[in-house]
């Protein structure tokens, strides 16, 4: 079973559009396209990934497919569309010719409004969305966690998975009010969960891999073996370690897993429910 990276991103830097890029984040404040991970991912024993949205807009979504139409190791595409709209059906059908694209994801943490996903028309997009097979992640804070479980049990057919374990306060050591919501979310069999984004939830300067420890118990204890893979969130992960930190910090805590855990976890279970 090849090793895949479930998470990570491409853009051509743009300042204004990615404007959440600040002066504290220069290393990631340029380019990044498929011939700079490929080097990292040989290096680190992946054989492939899935890149994920980082704009709203049909544009990125098309910027990522041409990007894993020309490199064979972006074996899927997690892209942008909008779920309110008028014609979305139309849309999903035109998507429907690009093998490559698995699934959707909204920026769902930066809205003002806490309770989006829960809005009819957005919940109309999501029942679209398990009409034509395709997956959603859910990129959210810890306050958010409680609409995601009403959002994962109204569509008890519709294969969520959770981004980053919605980004746990790790700096702060501060897990009580998140373990419960994560224990809550994942009693839904239809979410999973990436065990990715860790690092920059940490101190970026000092963490240590012992800080990550009682997070992954919560989420490898709450959805199984089965329902958690990993991802890099390169490159937003150069910010705090890198693919390096980031693949020492998971090898510790997977070393005591036996071969099929590990198949399952490094890229069985994204295989699978990305259908890649």
């Amino acid at each position: 079973m090849p090793k895949i990276d479930a998470h990570q991103h491409f853009w051509i830097f743009d300042p204004v559009r990615d404007s959440w890029i600040n002066d504290e984040m220069l290393v990631i404040k340029r380019d990044f396209l498929p011939a700079d991970l490929l080097s990292v991912l040989q290096q680190n024993g992946i054989d492939g990934c899935v890149a994920v949205q980082a704009d709203q807009s049909e544009k990125e979504t098309q910027f990522l497919l041409e990007m894993a139409a020309a490199n064979p190791f972006v074996k899927g595409v997690v892209g942008w569309v909008d779920l309110k709209a008028d014609n979305l059906e139309e849309r999903l059908e035109y998507f429907k010719q690009f093998d490559q694209l698995k699934g959707f994801r909204h920026i769902l943490q930066s809205e003002p409004d806490k309770q989006y996903m829960l809005q009819p028309r957005f919940q109309k997009g999501i029942a679209s969305l398990q009409k034509y097979g395709y997956t959603y992640d859910i990129l959210i804070y810890p306050e958010h966690l409680p609409y995601a479980e009403l959002l994962a049990g109204g569509f008890p057919d519709q294969k969520f998975v959770l981004d980053h374990l919605a980004k746990p306060p790790i700096k702060d050591q501060n897990m009580h009010s998140w373990q419960k919501d994560i224990l809550a979310l994942a009693k839904h069999p239809n979410v999973h969960c990436k065990v990715s984004g860790m690092l920059t939830e940490a101190d970026w300067k000092s963490w240590k891999p012992e800080d990550f420890t009682p997070y992954l118990d919560v989420v490898f204890n709450a959805f199984g073996i089965n329902r958690v893979m990993f991802g890099s969130d390169w490159p937003v992960c150069l910010l705090a370690g890198g693919y390096e930190g980031t693949m020492q910090v998971i090898n510790n805590y997977c070393s005591g897993l036996s071969a099929t855990e590990q198949e399952l976890f490094w890229g069985k279970n994204a295989t699978l429910f990305y259908n890649l």
